[in-house]
């Protein structure tokens, strides 16, 4: 088959690119062509793989959207494609990628006025074009909490939604090797074999909740908190969240990195992973530390928390949010005698759950469902 992908934009460290990049790879291996249509590319692009950064107008990101929706179908129509599948909410989708969280939901939280912004009447439009019961478009998501909101929301025929494995990679497994390549990591970083290692990782600062660990860290009591470093890794503006820690006055406990391609080192060199996201559609990262052997702390709204839940590797914070609960979880799982046994029911649970296999499901549920 030759196949259309469509991605806003693609970046190296970003969730949803890898995703879209794993899946565009498997196809190529199984002998299918694949050009991905995008407003921009930076990194290397793949043998095999065709590129195509299309010029669209619109000041705004929703004007954009909608221009590349409209500038794809021109392109589709022109070449012949036997199927388009898209990583963003569009029209003309054959399969959409489901890695946002369902916007009928988001804006229903919103204070009523937001609905009528061109913005949001701009998202829920394009969601509607892939949703709504009228339409063909075959969706993969990857938590049953999404599909429960689609269905809600839009009345979306249970046979169009497929959940999908989390699909992290296989070197985030832990190994005999791992404690020994943790100790070299904060030998290289000069954080002390004593000290609790905090860890978060990924982009978008803000929603993945980085402000509330600040805030946890300052709120530890304070001997622990001499002895706590925080880690934060990801594509964003660090400044904002810089600001924030001088005036909470935990900057000598924070260190910054930009996306990192040795993640699994630091997972096998932290304490905790903590994750309390205001929103997360998926978290992949959340079932990279329990294959990692490390306990997570993440908020309840994150779509993979059910993997925490199920494999018993740490706790969630219940929703609402409450930043005083969070803080105290982060002193209790710090300090706690279990977490040897979180990290090691983690390892136990990705060994016997399909955690891997996101691209392999996600081609074969293109095969099946494209003519």
């Amino acid at each position: 088959m030759r196949l259309a992908f469509c991605l806003i934009k693609y970046f190296p460290h970003g969730g949803l690119q890898r995703s879209c990049l794993q899946i565009a790879e498997e196809c190529l291996r199984r002998g299918h062509g694949v050009r991905i249509f995008t407003l921009a590319w930076d990194g290397a692009v793949p043998d095999g793989l065709e590129v195509e950064v299309l010029k669209v107008s619109g000041l705004t990101n929703h004007r954009r959207r909608v221009a590349l929706g409209a500038a794809l179908t021109r392109h589709v129509t022109r070449q012949a494609y036997d199927g388009v599948v898209g990583f963003s909410k569009m029209p003309g989708l054959d399969i959409y990628y489901g890695g946002d969280s369902c916007f009928a939901e988001v804006a229903r939280r919103r204070h009523p006025l937001y609905r009528l912004t061109g913005r949001c009447r701009t998202y829920l439009a394009l969601e509607a074009a892939v949703f709504q019961p009228h339409a063909r478009t075959h969706v993969l998501l990857l938590s049953a909490q999404e599909a429960g909101y689609y269905r809600k929301h839009y009345r979306t025929q249970p046979e169009r939604l497929h959940l999908l494995p989390p699909g992290i990679a296989r070197d985030r497994m832990a190994t005999p090797e791992s404690a020994a390549t943790g100790t070299q990591l904060r030998a290289e970083l000069k954080i002390p074999l004593h000290h609790r290692v905090l860890l978060m990782v990924g982009s978008g600062f803000r929603a993945k909740g980085v402000d509330r660990t600040l805030r946890a860290v300052a709120a530890l009591p304070s001997r622990l908190r001499d002895q706590t470093t925080l880690i934060i890794i990801g594509h964003d503006n660090f400044r904002p969240f810089q600001r924030l820690a001088r005036r909470l006055g935990v900057t000598r406990q924070l260190m910054f990195f930009h996306g990192r391609t040795d993640i699994p080192r630091f997972l096998f060199a932290a304490d905790l992973l903590v994750h309390p996201a205001y929103r997360e559609t998926a978290g992949a990262i959340l079932v990279e530390a329990l294959a990692a052997g490390l306990p997570v702390l993440a908020s309840d709204v994150c779509g993979f928390s059910e993997h925490v839940t199920r494999s018993d590797g740490g706790r969630l914070v219940p929703s609402p949010f409450q930043q005083t609960t969070f803080n105290r979880l982060v002193v209790d799982m710090l300090t706690s005698p279990r977490r040897r046994e979180w990290g090691l029911n983690g390892i136990r649970y990705v060994q016997q759950t399909d955690v891997f296999s996101r691209a392999q499901r996600a081609v074969d549920l293109i095969e099946t469902v494209l003519p």
